[in-house]
């Protein structure tokens, strides 16, 4: 059962990664055919997508996580760039999911 759960960690964490290299690709093609700096915020990005599920996941947050979370904290990561939330993201999920290797212990 762990096994398929790191599995599955690891799909998603090179599956966010892939998301966050097309996401940086396109800000950077942007920003060289406008001449200046353009990162398109994740929370853009999201509300473009799905702003019910954005606009749902801010009342969950509020009234059964904590309403201080949502203030400083999600609302920081959602003016970041879509590279710079999904990257980290994934890598985490790589962690997750990564394959231990056994050390063998030699005995002299």
């Amino acid at each position: 059962m762990i096994s398929v759960l790191k599995f599955l960690f690891r799909v998603l964490g090179y599956g966010l990664l892939a998301l966050a290299i097309i996401a940086g690709i396109s800000d950077a093609s942007i920003s060289i055919a406008q001449s200046q700096v353009h990162l398109v915020p994740f929370g853009q990005v999201w509300f473009d997508l799905s702003p019910e599920t954005l606009n749902l996941s801010q009342a969950v947050v509020q009234r059964y996580v904590h309403p201080a979370l949502w203030d400083p904290v999600l609302q920081t990561l959602l003016a970041w760039p879509v590279w710079a939330v999904l990257g980290p993201l994934g890598l985490l999920f790589l962690f997750l999911g990564a394959r231990r290797r056994r050390q063998q212990v030699l005995y002299a």
